[in-house]
């Protein structure tokens, strides 16, 4: 093993705790500060558009999608929650969504998997490449929590994995549609005073 890194472990193994860092019964452990978040110049509302298939799965990314949301400074009450039948139904529903205006993101949460009777790949392909259509027509940017597992069956243990990835998969694309929607205003400020 390199010496260095050996002596390394070695003094973080035998340094002795301090009290500050000892947890009792009687002191808490003090969380870490929540992260600063930048916030919006202008209102921004969000429309949420999910799948209803396999409904309890896609739900956990809608849900930490709005917590992650919230901490960004966009409100709950500012995001608009959509169902549509499958992943399939989506680009349509995020087009007329995008045309109202009324939305500076749209966000598309499903769960695409292999039926037996048609290639799941397919579906999940032609899903995200309309979405993408959609962005690039109407300038609203439209972000994808589509997913595709490579094999899914219908088992306990499948379910409790694709429940935390999407979990995971909501904390991510609200994290995108933050930043984002935050550049894009930064971009079309520049634009406006001709700096870019």
């Amino acid at each position: 093993m390199n010496q260095m890194l050996q002596d390394s472990i070695e003094a973080t193994s035998t340094e002795a705790p301090t009290p500050e860092s000892v947890a009792t019964a009687d002191t808490p452990v003090a969380s870490p500060p929540a992260p600063s978040h930048p916030r919006f110049t202008k209102p921004q509302r969000v429309a949420f558009v999910q799948a209803a298939w396999h409904r309890d799965v896609v739900a956990e990314c809608r849900i930490a999608f709005l917590d992650e949301i919230e901490a960004r400074h966009i409100p709950r009450d500012r995001v608009d929650i959509f169902e549509v039948p499958g992943s399939f139904e989506i680009p349509l529903h995020a087009q007329l969504l995008a045309k109202t205006r009324r939305y500076t993101a749209i966000v598309a949460a499903g769960l695409v998997v292999d039926g037996g009777i048609y290639r799941h790949e397919f579906v999940a392909d032609t899903v995200i490449k309309a979405l993408m259509d959609v962005q690039l027509r109407t300038e609203v940017p439209v972000f994808s929590a589509v997913l595709t597992p490579q094999q899914f069956h219908e088992t306990q243990a499948h379910f409790e994995f694709f429940r935390k990835h999407f979990a995971t998969k909501g904390i991510e694309v609200a994290t995108a549609c933050a930043e984002t929607l935050l550049s894009l205003e930064r971009l079309r400020s520049q634009v406006a005073a001709g700096i870019v």
